[in-house]
């Protein structure tokens, strides 16, 4: 299972300078790498280096720098080919999508460059790196992180690590490669309905309100509308921090909704249902106040925290589909459009039961969630001889 883990570095004058000119240097190396790309057709990587290296390495790169620099670009016009097939920049000939095939893919002064162990080392109880600049090896440059991305480190750290800037601040961001625990036979499930109103509904009873998270959004996007208006440069800088603060809240607090969820489901031996809902944003028809919120709420990520913290902790975890979950009767499995009186308010036609609408819907993905374990489980049954 991959992870990864940030650390801040804390370099002197002279570190900060020599890490700002490779940042720039890499970068202006890999946009003219991704010119000779869209000039020869898109070649593939080993060609690439072929009509490349020579001439990276003449511009002070190191071999390794180099070789990273020729897969980042190649990688970059990977995912955009991708992005096109799944249509995530249009129809072709839409103008977005002409846009983007027309010109070769560029990269910022300070986009990520990834760094291997031959160009990056560790020190982790004086807590420093040794990293490689255009102005050779810098030793000894201080990073901070919290003790639990640290004890990550130590024990799991491997493969590339990415050196980003940030506002004149520089990460670097890990991969740690964990053994994801062994998952244990579940004595029933958990449901968890996922919505705007209410962020998580688990079957247990558990309930993320989304009152105070909608008024903090819906503060920030009145926010964001005035700095929008002035035009300038500063304003311009601060819709950059407001997004990433935005940003950073919700993911803390997927984070707090996904560990509340999955130490309750291991506490008590039960396994997750999850609702599939990949294009969702394809498939619900709503009004334009309605789409502001359903569009602003990272709900994939919360998703993503679930599903890693559920296998870091061996908890069994499902996906089902979510159709008619808010229409149907967890009681007596009446389905009727008529059921969901309002947003909160569930009453069941057939059986008179009156429940928690978002509730009544996690119910109902708890009992598929068990239907798919026991149809996906393998066959107990002895063979025939």
């Amino acid at each position: 299972m991959k992870l990864v883990a940030q650390v801040k570095l804390v370099p002197d004058a002279v570190q900060a300078s020599a890490l700002e000119r490779t940042l720039t240097t890499v970068n202006g190396a890999a946009n003219w790498v991704s010119a000779v790309a869209f000039e020869r057709g898109l070649p593939r990587e080993y060609e690439l280096r072929t009509h490349t290296y020579a001439e990276l390495k003449a511009r002070g790169l190191g071999a390794q720098a180099a070789q990273h620099v020729i897969k980042k670009v190649r990688d970059g016009y990977t995912t955009l080919k991708a992005n096109i097939r799944a249509g995530n920049l249009g129809r072709e000939g839409s103008g977005r999508r002409r846009k983007a095939e027309s010109k070769p893919v560029a990269f910022r002064p300070d986009a990520a460059q990834p760094y291997d162990d031959r160009c990056l080392s560790w020190q982790y109880d004086q807590q420093t790196v040794s990293i490689w600049t255009v102005d050779g090896r810098v030793r000894n440059v201080p990073f901070v992180c919290s003790a639990d991305a640290l004890k990550l480190l130590k024990a799991h750290r491997q493969g590339e690590s990415d050196l980003i800037a940030r506002d004149g601040v520089f990460y670097l961001v890990a991969t740690c490669d964990v053994v994801a625990a062994e998952r244990y036979e579940p004595d029933g499930f958990i449901g968890v309905d996922l919505g705007i109103a209410n962020i998580a509904t688990a079957s247990t009873g558990y309930l993320a309100a989304g009152r105070g998270l909608n008024r903090y959004r819906k503060r920030q996007l009145a926010l964001r509308a005035k700095l929008q208006k002035k035009r300038t440069k500063s304003a311009k800088r601060r819709l950059r921090a407001r997004a990433r603060k935005e940003a950073r809240h919700a993911a803390n607090q997927n984070h707090i909704i996904s560990k509340t969820i999955v130490t309750e489901a291991e506490r008590t031996g039960r396994g997750l249902a999850l609702e599939e809902l990949k294009g969702i944003r394809n498939r619900v028809r709503l009004r334009k106040p309605q789409r502001v919120a359903l569009h602003s709420w990272a709900f994939a990520q919360l998703g993503g925290f679930i599903v890693y913290k559920a296998e870091r902790a061996g908890v069994p975890l499902v996906f089902v589909d979510p159709a008619y979950t808010s229409q149907t009767c967890a009681e007596c499995g009446h389905v009727d459009k008529r059921n969901r009186v309002d947003q909160g308010l569930f009453i069941c036609r057939g059986c008179g039961v009156v429940a928690h609408a978002d509730r009544n819907a996690s119910h109902n993905i708890a009992t598929r969630g068990e239907s798919v374990w026991n149809a996906g489980r393998e066959s107990r049954v002895p063979a025939t001889p």
